[in-house]
């Protein structure tokens, strides 16, 4: 993975993330010199969920209500089923991803996480790809939807389920070192 001293990212969670997806990035973001925070709606720790049941928990780096996209270069979404339909119900998690989106800066979403994105109404004319059963809702809320592993339309960065994780995880790397992206004009 490429050097990311002197970037920082954010992780937006909550219980019920699904365990690996913000493990991993959290753990190969971290060695590749980023400062990562978990930042969520709750306080002190959140619990993830394992594939069948209740995992590991993690601590909260940061509260929702006291984190601004000015301090970040990107922003990481983990799937699970539980974590992002319970984030796109709250309206502050959808107005920090609309704000990093309108800064123009990376946002990484996992599985079931491109719900948070279209919530936020950002996938709109714009090539992503999600776990499969929700497909439809992506391609419905206007995305161009793509059965592969990562797929990055102008710093939004999307992969399927775990077994994407290792290519995800590069590919957050490489768009947060190329910056801000300029967004095209939505079809």
């Amino acid at each position: 993975m490429k050097d990311l001293t002197g970037k920082k990212i954010a992780i937006l969670a909550t219980n019920g993330f699904e365990q690996s997806e913000l493990f991993v990035p959290r753990e190969k973001l971290h060695e590749a010199g980023a400062q990562v925070h978990v930042v969520s709606p709750e306080t002190g720790t959140i619990t993830a969920w394992n594939k069948t049941n209740w995992g590991e928990s993690v601590s909260v780096d940061r509260p929702l209500d006291e984190v601004d996209q000015s301090e970040y270069d990107a922003l990481v979404i983990p799937g699970g089923q539980i974590n992002p339909d319970i984030l796109r119900t709250k309206p502050k998690a959808v107005e920090l991803v609309k704000a990093f989106y309108k800064a123009q800066k990376p946002i990484a979403a996992i599985c079931h996480g491109p719900w948070l994105l279209i919530e936020a109404d950002i996938v709109r004319g714009r090539r992503a790809t999600s776990y499969h059963s929700i497909k439809t809702d992506m391609i419905n809320a206007g995305a161009q939807w793509e059965d592969s592993e990562v797929v990055t339309d102008q710093g939004m960065i999307t992969s399927r389920h775990p077994g994407d994780l290792d290519a995800f995880c590069d590919k957050i790397a490489e768009e947060v070192l190329e910056g801000k992206h300029s967004r095209r004009a939505v079809a």
